[in-house]
């Protein structure tokens, strides 16, 4: 008997597979003065089909018991600009014309981790002028008091580890001290007008944490939620602190060498139970943003499809080939080329049918990003 031998060979998906051309202008750098205005392409998974159509229509596309799951982590001001203290580096002198603006100079601090009650990860700049023993002090002028910071470590891609002083209220004086840590490509300094817009109105001071906002909830109004409501759906909430990983650029050429950063997740007893209760009677689970669906499928895919209560660290890196354990349904924004988060909602829709809607969206001007329109997939 003749044994035939077939030979597999699976291709390597690379990260260039999920690039695609995106005017300048079409990233958008101011919020929509009506949140529920945006425009919202709808995509239909079996049929790979899409129809143009604006957020304000969204509740109409739910059913009853449909359950959206938002994230409530609330952005802070976490980019901080502060003085050097007058800590002498031994590699320059002080006879040096340049040590006063050296050892005195402003200094920009971007917080994006919290690691301890006060000690935090942080991108420092100039980076390479900064040492470890360095301290540095934020003021205001509507802050009497300062607030001081010794760098204790640095990490091998050049972050820092600040170790705060301890105040009364730490998060109060970040508030008053802080800027709005706008995306890198938002090309503008924030305003007043981003401490509101740049936050969902879900968000929670007690979930305060995040350094970039879950944007797929920017969209909506008090208004709107209560016609989800009204819909029958009902709506569950956890926290995901978005790290500043979001934005970073793969520097793989194959998706599966990416490492992906962590962040930190929890989610309550009732909202738990309110997830495996929909799960359990067949209704659809539609994540509200890529941070929703990573914490979902990460707590399920560590506990055999079921969301258990608590907190952790999540990690997922969710790209094309991946199995879907909770969601049924994504409402998300327009991400950037070659992006983790498109690699995410590829691995939700197809890659294929996704390129071929974003082509789409150039093409009919939808606005890109944080503060762009969205996208809802079913």
């Amino acid at each position: 008997m003749v044994q035939l031998h077939f030979l597999i060979i699976i291709w390597p998906v690379l990260v260039s597979d999920f690039d695609f051309y995106l005017p300048e202008e079409l990233i958008a750098q101011q919020p929509l003065a009506d949140r529920s205005a945006s425009r919202m392409l709808c995509l239909e998974r079996g049929s790979a089909t899409w129809k143009d159509r604006y957020f304000r229509d969204f509740p109409e596309l739910l059913q009853p018991g449909d359950l959206l799951v938002v994230n409530n982590s609330r952005v802070f001001p976490a980019r901080l600009f502060g003085q050097r203290s007058g800590f002498r580096s031994q590699l320059l002198s002080s006879r040096n014309p340049a040590s006063r603006d050296f050892l005195k100079g402003r200094v920009e601090v971007l917080l994006t981790r919290q690691l301890g009650p006060w000690e935090w990860q942080a991108l420092v700049r100039p980076g390479r002028k900064v040492g470890v023993g360095e301290r540095i002090t934020f003021t205001s002028e509507n802050f009497p008091d300062p607030l001081s910071a010794e760098i204790i470590s640095r990490g091998e891609f050049g972050e820092r580890t600040l170790r705060f002083d301890e105040v009364p209220d730490f998060f109060a004086m970040v508030e008053e001290l802080g800027h709005v840590p706008l995306p890198p490509y938002i090309a503008r300094p924030d305003t007043g007008e981003d401490r509101e817009r740049y936050q969902t109105i879900y968000a929670k001071i007690e979930a305060r944490g995040s350094v970039a906002a879950p944007t797929a909830g920017l969209h909506f109004t008090t208004e709107i939620m209560e016609k989800v409501r009204a819909r029958g759906a009902e709506v569950a909430e956890l926290t995901l602190h978005v790290g500043l990983g979001t934005f970073q650029p793969l520097h793989v050429d194959k998706v599966e060498d990416h490492r992906m950063h962590t962040e930190r997740y929890s989610i309550s007893s009732p909202a738990a139970e309110q997830i495996n209760r929909a799960l359990d009677e067949n209704r659809r689970v539609i994540a509200v943003g890529t941070t929703s669906v990573r914490t979902l499928e990460f707590v399920a895919s560590a506990n055999n499809g079921r969301i258990i209560a608590g907190s952790g660290e999540a990690d997922i890196f969710i790209y094309p080939g991946f199995q879907f354990q909770v969601i049924r349904g994504l409402l998300t924004n327009f991400h950037l080329p070659q992006s983790t988060l498109l690699m995410l909602v590829s691995a939700f829709a197809g890659r294929e049918s996704m390129l071929r809607a974003y082509e789409h969206a150039v093409k009919e001007r939808y606005r890109f990003f944080s503060y762009g329109d969205c996208m809802f997939i079913a």
